[in-house]
């Protein structure tokens, strides 16, 4: 815990004991997870709580937000390094399907992309939806490159 709390605080972020289970859940998964379902990893705590802790690590680059279509947005957790930056950090995110879960695809950088002139890009984020490695029955699905 003592790791996360430093962590918290180069991040500006006051290391509570909430905020630093959250961030230690958080840690724990392989799937982005919904404000719902770190409600249900913490039954006792208080919605606000969890809520306002999502936002205060999305805003210092904790967390990314992830829209996979489900219509309820999910959070993981950024890499070491990463600051979100359109130009720099962005990467693909896969939804499967059949099972429901969104996953970060870290080694799959987002290209660069050309806007026309006045307009200026804020957020990006490209989701690829179908089935994965797990529901596919194969441990280490064949990549598909397009």
């Amino acid at each position: 815990m003592a790791e996360i709390e430093e962590l918290l605080q180069q991040k500006e972020i006051r290391p509570t004991a909430m905020r630093m289970l959250i961030y230690k859940y958080l840690a724990a998964q392989n799937i982005a997870s919904a404000l719902v379902d770190i409600e249900n990893a913490f039954d006792k705590a208080d919605r606000t709580t969890l809520y306002r802790t999502m936002k205060t690590f999305e805003k210092k680059g904790i967390v990314h937000q992830i829209n996979d279509g489900s219509g309820t947005p999910k959070y993981a957790l950024c890499q070491q390094g990463c600051n979100c930056e359109i130009d720099n950090d962005l990467h693909l995110h896969f939804h499967c399907t059949n099972c429901d879960e969104t996953v970060c695809l870290t080694d799959y950088k987002i290209p660069n992309v050309s806007l026309p002139k006045g307009y200026l890009a804020e957020d990006m984020n490209l989701l690829v939806k179908g089935i994965c490695d797990k529901c596919n029955g194969k441990n280490n699905a064949k990549e598909n490159e397009y």
